[in-house]
């Protein structure tokens, strides 16, 4: 089986790799329609990463028809479940991954979804009604210590809920879990033929805002907007700027 180390790949989340390498192996028949593929406990030995990595890695290649999962395991798609080629091209370090870029994906994390109306001034620019509740993702990066390096919340349009099946089955907590994983986020865009801009707005907060001990901060606020210049997402991102510059790079 291929590794995921290639100098190209060094800069991308562990689970785009483990994907890759995998991807490599569906590609070049060294995994065979049909067959099985190695465990998860295999797999997270095999690349050196944990268990949920290699899970991630598994759900993109599901979201691109690679491989097929039921109670028995995970199967390479045969021919006529996952055709010749990906549904979408491969994710790369240029894809990052929601919300806050390479930083976030694979750091230690907390993360939680619920429905409620926006702020004010946002309502109209997600095609709501006032007072109508969306979906809001809020997700915090944790350090060393435990403490907040990262912070950021997004709410979600009409339009995003309608055109991305992967956040339908959101919808009014019908997917219970408590730790919802959105990273693919941009990947489900392209996959819905949305053609996707984004503009964002970095700041430096005033003295009556600074964190306590006189912290430097960044914040961001990003909208991402469809081929139609209906917003999908907006989001607001305040983190920690002492030991590192916001650099986001998007297309799509």
């Amino acid at each position: 089986m291929a590794e995921p180390e290639s100098e190209a790949a060094a800069d991308a989340p562990l689970y785009l790799r483990v994907a890759a390498a995998l991807r490599e192996d569906l590609a070049h028949r060294r995994i065979s329609p049909g067959s099985r593929l190695p465990s998860e406990r295999s797999l997270s030995q095999r690349y050196h990463v944990n268990r949920q990595t290699v899970r991630s890695a598994l759900q993109l290649l599901r979201d691109e028809r690679l491989v097929v999962t039921d109670r028995r395991g995970t199967f390479a798609a045969s021919g006529a479940e996952g055709g010749s080629e990906p549904v979408a091209p491969a994710l790369t370090a240029r894809r990052p991954s929601f919300p806050g870029g390479p930083r976030a994906a694979e750091a230690l994390v907390r993360a939680s979804l619920t429905w409620e109306p926006p702020p004010a001034p946002l309502t109209a620019r997600l095609l709501l009604t006032p007072g109508e509740p969306t979906l809001v993702h809020r997700h915090v990066v944790l350090g060393p210590q435990g403490g907040a390096l990262q912070r950021a919340v997004s709410w979600f349009s009409r339009a995003a809920l309608t055109e991305i099946p992967q956040l339908a089955r959101y919808r009014r907590g019908r997917d219970g879990r408590q730790q919802p994983d959105l990273r693919l986020l941009y990947h489900w865009m392209h996959q819905a033929g949305l053609r996707v801009t984004h503009r964002e707005s970095v700041g430096v907060p005033g003295p009556a805002t600074t964190a306590a001990g006189g912290a430097a901060r960044l914040v961001v606020h990003r909208v991402v907007s469809d081929q139609h210049g209906h917003a999908l997402e907006i989001t607001d991102i305040d983190f920690s700027a002492q030991s590192a510059a916001w650099t986001y790079e998007f297309s799509a």
